[in-house]
């Protein structure tokens, strides 16, 4: 049989490589055993492995021999995006993946006959080029070598990891000199690369994209992980309907934690004049109506460009700035107000008095974490007062908001005939609904 191929060409070998799949895919035999069918696993990862050693070589040949640059006036990279739907990157990493496999010679060889996996490979010639300059003369071939035998027992992030500890073998009287270089160097390129970007996604939510360098970063995370622990959950966690919360979620509200204790402390310096805020546009026609049937301003938006959902407008105007804009049809601002306190400083002071943190069981929110929330909300009539205000934090905020739904199975917080808070728990936790109180309200000395 490969006597039969040797004399085709490379556009009649793919061809049949092609019919080849073809019948691979087709449903001509039985299912495979479950020995069988890992082994075949296996074995399509080495065929995977090189036929893309065979593509990046060719990507590699087209860029040295400026092949795409004679027929279509555009780099490798470039073409290939154009004429294979493939992003910038993806088309950069084929060509630098070939060139990188024409570069470390033994590595191409082991990828092209299957014995590593383009991962592997991807990360011994980055490790590799990495070193290169730090090695002593004649080392690299031994270093290539070393790499190789370490894929036969480790993935692509781990021989990343054991790149760093080849100077230690190849050279080991000038190791901690050259890694100390070598670790100058890298955080250089680190803050050189350092960024962070936002854009919103259009369906309710902002990506983040960022790098820092790792000695800076780590602070950041070291915080965040702080307020993710801090973070501990109330009598809602006996609730059926909670939401189970990942560790990835459980960093994302203790980085939402974060800027809200920095929104509430002032901590943030003044941008523009004025401190940090979020402006809500409501349009002259929502503002009118919304007034008429005391509702909630639905028609509200971030900025005048992101639309809010009415559940968290509802958390914010308990406890916020308002700062009326009041805007004609064609958007030209007709009155602006000046902004005012909904809940004073007098009132906050008692409030935190006599709260002492997040009322909800459970939660051990001090009052600097906690909003002030509106019994009967302030949509509904409800006064900014003493014996309308209840201390709750960003978390349980969210759980005892009320709705415009009176029929809703919800949480609800409210003060006691004896003017002590009290959360009473949906029908789903407790068919009865009595209430609970925080264990600092049934303490005979409060702190």
């Amino acid at each position: 049989m490969e006597a039969e191929l040797e004399h085709l060409s490379d556009g009649e070998l793919l061809t049949v490589i092609g019919r080849a799949l073809d019948v691979l895919l087709s449903d001509r035999t039985p299912a495979p055993d479950d020995r069988q069918l890992l082994t075949l696993l296996r074995a399509s990862l080495g065929i995977g492995a090189r036929l893309e050693a065979w593509q990046s070589a060719l990507a590699a040949r087209a860029e040295a021999t400026e092949a795409a640059w004679r027929e279509h006036g555009t780099s490798t990279s470039t073409w290939l995006a154009d004429a294979a739907n493939l992003t910038r990157r993806e088309a950069a990493r084929l060509v630098a993946s070939g060139q990188g496999l024409q570069r470390f010679a033994a590595v191409g060889r082991a990828l092209s006959a299957g014995s590593v996996l383009p991962g592997q490979a991807g990360a011994i010639t980055g490790v590799l080029d990495g070193l290169s300059e730090d090695l002593p003369p004649g080392s690299l071939d031994e270093a290539e070598q070393l790499m190789l035998g370490f894929a036969a027992s480790h993935n692509s992030t781990e021989l990343r990891r054991l790149g760093h500890r080849l100077l230690e073998v190849l050279d080991p009287v000038g190791a901690e000199q050259r890694d100390a270089a070598r670790l100058e160097r890298e955080h250089r390129l680190a803050m050189r690369s350092r960024h962070l970007t936002f854009a919103h996604d259009h369906h309710g939510s902002v990506l983040f994209h960022g790098s820092l360098p790792s000695a800076e970063a780590e602070p950041f995370i070291r915080i965040i992980d702080a307020y993710a622990a801090a973070a501990r959950r109330g009598l809602d966690r006996v609730d059926p309907a909670a939401e189970h919360l990942t560790p990835a979620m459980w960093r994302a509200d203790a980085l939402l934690a974060m800027v809200a204790q920095h929104s509430q402390q002032s901590l943030a310096p003044s941008h523009g004049g004025d401190r940090p805020r979020v402006v809500v546009t409501v349009s002259y026609d929502t503002l009118a109506t919304a007034a008429r049937d005391r509702g909630l301003l639905a028609g509200s938006a971030i900025g005048g460009r992101e639309p809010v959902p009415a559940s968290v407008l509802r958390q914010w105007l308990c406890d916020a700035d308002v700062l009326p804009a009041v805007l004609g049809g064609p958007s030209e601002v007709l009155d602006v107000g000046r902004a005012q306190r909904l809940v004073t400083p007098p009132i906050r002071a008692a409030l935190e008095v006599r709260d002492d943190g997040c009322v909800f069981p459970g939660c051990d929110k001090p009052p600097s974490a906690c909003h002030a929330h509106h019994i009967v909300p302030w949509w509904a009539g409800g006064r900014t007062a003493l014996d309308n205000l209840l201390l709750v934090c960003a978390h349980h905020h969210g759980i005892v908001e009320p709705g415009h739904d009176p029929t809703a199975d919800r949480w609800q917080a409210r003060l006691g005939a004896d003017g002590v808070p009290e959360v009473l728990p949906p029908l789903r936790v407790d068919p009865r609904r009595r209430p609970r109180r925080h264990t600092r309200f049934l303490s005979a000395v409060r702190r």
